[in-house]
């Protein structure tokens, strides 16, 4: 290889050559050498241009600070900087850079995966004051050699990021090769922050932000083997990410993929799958969506319906029928369908409420974004989110509890006190049309951490009392009277009811708040959930023992240092002891101690609260625990501690955290309707103001005929039901579904028995009476288990077979048929 003389070079050594390049490599012995070679070899073959080639070692535990300190002996145009510790490559180049001297500043990767050469075409490109950039992704680039099929997919990912959030309208920023402009490299590079990969993204957006123009210039690329991309380095790069995307844009996104993911098996399908999981209850929901779009399309009360329960009919604001959202959705339910504006709801607002909690994180309890961001997740996708996500969207779509949280937290502070109480009420008003239960967990979550609050701050809690009580009666003043009216239907209308009593079994064994749910996708066990849990969509704790471990830990080793973290982990307590219900059985024992919810279950309003579901207010708490500890170990600017300490708490929060990420939530195709309801063949059947009564009667454990009745547009009335009422009979006690009378009990039984029963002259009689109540047009047996067996029940009750029509079997109770 051809060299300058030894004047030559100590004239270059003097001056500010033409180019300073820039290569951070980490144990690269074995590819440095060629990749010197051929950076020295091109930039010699222009013999007026005068260069510096600067590598720095970031770290290596190899031979490669060697290599280069051989190299640099025989030209001393060529420079080695040591970096003491491996601190990523964004370090490496920050040290590099402001070292150099150039004119220009060249920074390439040590594979030399785009060809030195291709700097000619960088140099012709390149702007005044601004930087030229390799680019694989514009017309003319050519690509010889592609990486593994799931780097492309995960490259591919992070590029369409960072091109939707951070830096629009470039199409590939992370390629290793640019040129700079020196000052502007020096600058953009010095104000830098980041250590990993996501260095260049950095860089790139200061050079836009100020002002200085970029131009991407296509290249010939080719992947070298012997990455030094760890499975670490993903996380850390999108970690890097949201720490740049101050706009919160890239989190919404994050967000948005998870919950779609979650909902993949029905969300690209919403009328033709079903929520496995979700028991009855997507067929109630999606009725409850179309019953609202229904009244307010045709102006009625919007409160109330007699479709179900004929005669009594249902008290929807009774039935967290989600009017805030069930009501603005009107549009899309009449134009797509209950199905879609349901799934439209439940992952949109997931979504949104995870980026709630991350605002509310971000703002108030860390200032490290990534910590924000993994505390967020697992408040919204915590496990028994997730399991409520099957089925009960007032439990999962919760964007107001945190701007709800944070207006008290302003109260407290006495800035703006009027605004923020108004605000305050206006959005409890509106989470009363959400979900009046989670407001109510919310509520007293918040009030636990008052009190544990002021027992730890209690100088700060006497200066923000004055404020925080001012502004709740004003919020109060504001909210009461936008929800009097709806409350007072709710409470003393049509069809209210006391409250329902979720038996002794209601609360969470102490054991369901260490074990794994069911959708867990590492540490799943569906015997062991289902045996510690009411039904698939209350499995209201199953954190993991790791997680309780580490928020255990986090609050001892915090406790004197942050006192924030003594009262999390004191209200976390609180919740959990709650959750328990009022009697606490011993695991593996027949002991049974009192619970401290036996006191607060008798209170209006919790008396209707199924106790286990409170362990969901630990969601949002571990949440805030997990942020500050990933705050604390990792965030820059705070005491830097040892990098065994780092990387064992941050293994810690893995380990407590993987086995809780949830598998998407189980689908299966939907049962076709019956032609009957879905041609309009019921039409003929059903006169105005009668019903139609499907047998067996719809309930909470069989409900399709809900589905039946969305599907034929609402044009039929129907008896029984799957919704909350009273037990009737002057007993307003709450129970699920309708009372049973004669007729709708012997349908009962035979579809749970299959056996056909004695009918006599008095139970036709009773049957007669009752279809009379029920105002019935036609009785309808679909398809089903034991539907041989009701059939036969029906024609002893009518004393005539029936009429086999659009799949089912319809007896006409019309006079003369």
């Amino acid at each position: 290889m051809s060299r300058p003389e030894t004047g030559e070079k100590a004239a270059d050594t003097v001056a500010s050559p033409d180019l300073s390049v820039v290569v951070p490599a980490y144990n690269e012995e074995h590819r440095l050498a060629p990749t010197l070679d051929a950076i020295t070899a091109h930039l010699d073959q222009s013999p007026s241009r005068s260069w510096e080639l600067i590598v720095v070692d970031d770290g290596s535990t190899d031979a490669t600070a060697a290599l280069v300190t051989g190299r640099a002996a025989d030209d001393p145009r060529i420079h080695l900087l040591n970096s003491p510790e491996n601190r990523g490559k964004g370090h490496a180049l920050r040290l590099g850079v402001a070292a150099t001297r150039g004119r220009r500043v060249l920074v390439t990767d040590a594979d030399l995966a785009t060809p030195v050469e291709e700097l000619e075409h960088l140099e012709k490109e390149v702007p005044d004051g601004g930087a030229a950039i390799a680019s694989r992704s514009v017309p003319g680039a050519t690509i010889s050699a592609r990486p593994h099929r799931l780097r492309q997919l995960l490259g591919g990912a992070g590029d369409f990021l960072i091109r939707r959030t951070t830096l629009p309208g470039i199409r590939d920023p992370q390629c290793g090769f640019k040129l700079y402009d020196g000052e502007a490299a020096r600058d953009a590079y010095a104000a830098s922050r980041l250590d990993g990969w996501a260095t260049d993204v950095e860089v790139l957006r200061r050079l836009r932000d100020d002002g200085r123009p970029i131009a991407e210039v296509p290249v010939r690329w080719a992947h070298q083997p012997g990455s030094k991309l760890r499975p670490l380095d993903y996380a850390r790069f999108l970690a890097d990410l949201i720490r740049l995307n101050r706009s919160g844009v890239l989190v919404a996104l994050l967000f948005l993929a998870f919950s779609v993911i979650l909902y993949s098996g029905r969300f690209f399908d919403p009328a033709g799958r079903y929520l496995t999981d979700s028991l009855q209850d997507q067929n109630q929901w999606e009725w409850f969506f179309a019953v609202t779009a229904d009244n307010v399309a045709h102006l009625r009360n919007p409160l109330f319906t007699d479709l179900q329960g004929y005669p009594d009919g249902v008290n929807l604001m009774a039935n967290t029928a989600m009017l805030g959202l069930s009501a603005p959705l009107t549009p899309v339910t009449l134009l797509l369908g209950p199905a879609v504006a349901l799934s439209l709801c439940m992952t949109l607002g997931l979504a949104a409420t995870a980026v709630a909690w991350y605002r509310l994180l971000a703002r108030r309890v860390v200032r490290y974004r990534p910590a924000a961001f993994l505390g967020a997740a697992l408040a919204a996708f915590a496990p028994p989110m997730v399991s409520h996500a099957n089925a009960h969207p007032n439990f999962v779509v919760l964007f107001m509890i945190p701007p709800i949280v944070e207006r008290s937290l302003r109260l407290c502070e006495g800035t703006r006190p009027t605004r923020d109480a108004v605000a305050l009420g206006l959005m409890a008003a509106y989470q009363c049309f959400l979900g009046e239960e989670a407001l109510l967990l919310a509520a007293l979550g918040m009030g636990v951490f008052a009190v544990a609050y002021a027992v730890v701050r209690p100088d700060v809690a006497r200066r923000a009392a004055p404020g925080l009580l001012r502004g709740l009666a004003v919020g109060a003043s504001v909210c009461l009277p936008l929800v009097c009216y709806p409350l007072l239907w709710q409470f003393h209308g049509p069809q209210s009811y006391t409250g329902i009593d979720h038996g002794e079994s209601a609360g969470n064994s102490p054991l369901a708040l260490l074990s794994f749910a069911e959708r867990s996708l590492l540490a799943g066990d569906a015997a062991r959930a289902d045996a510690l849990s009411l039904n698939p969509t209350e499995q209201n704790a199953f954190y993991g023992f790791p997680l309780v471990l580490l928020a255990l830990g986090v609050t001892v080793l915090l406790w004197r240092r942050r006192p924030v973290v003594r009262v999390l982990g004191v209200t976390a307590l609180v919740a959990a002891l709650l959750s328990l219900g009022p009697r606490i059985g011993v695991p593996y024992t027949d002991v049974v101690l009192p619970g401290p919810w036996a006191a607060l279950g008798r209170l209006p309003l919790l008396e209707s609260v199924i106790e286990g579901r409170v362990a969901m207010v630990c969601a949002p708490l571990l949440g805030m625990l997990v942020a500050i500890a990933v705050e604390e170990l990792g965030r820059p600017g705070l005491p830097a501690r040892p990098r065994g300490v780092r990387y064992a708490g941050l293994a810690a929060v893995c380990l407590a955290l993987l086995p809780l990420v949830p598998a998407p939530l189980r689908s299966a195709p939907r049962a076709e309707v019956p032609a009957f309801f879905a041609d309009g063949t019921w039409t003929s059947y059903v006169r105005g103001g009668e019903t139609l009564v499907p047998v067996p009667l719809a309930d909470p454990v069989a409900a399709e005929a809900l589905h039946w009745q969305v599907v034929a547009g609402l044009g039929f009335r129907m008896p029984g039901g799957y919704f909350n009422g009273p037990y009737g009979d002057g007993d307003r006690t709450g129970v699920y579904g309708v009372p049973l009378n004669f007729t709708s009990g012997l349908f009962a039984d035979v579809q749970v028995t299959g056996v056909v029963p004695v009918v006599d002259p008095a139970a036709r009689r009773q049957a007669r009476a009752d279809l009379a109540e029920w105002r019935a047009g036609a009785l309808v047996v679909a398809p089903g288990r034991y539907a041989g067996q009701l059939r036969e029940t029906v024609e002893k009750l009518v004393g005539r077979p029936g009429e086999r029509v659009g799949g089912v079997w319809v007896w006409d109770l019309h006079e003369g048929s």
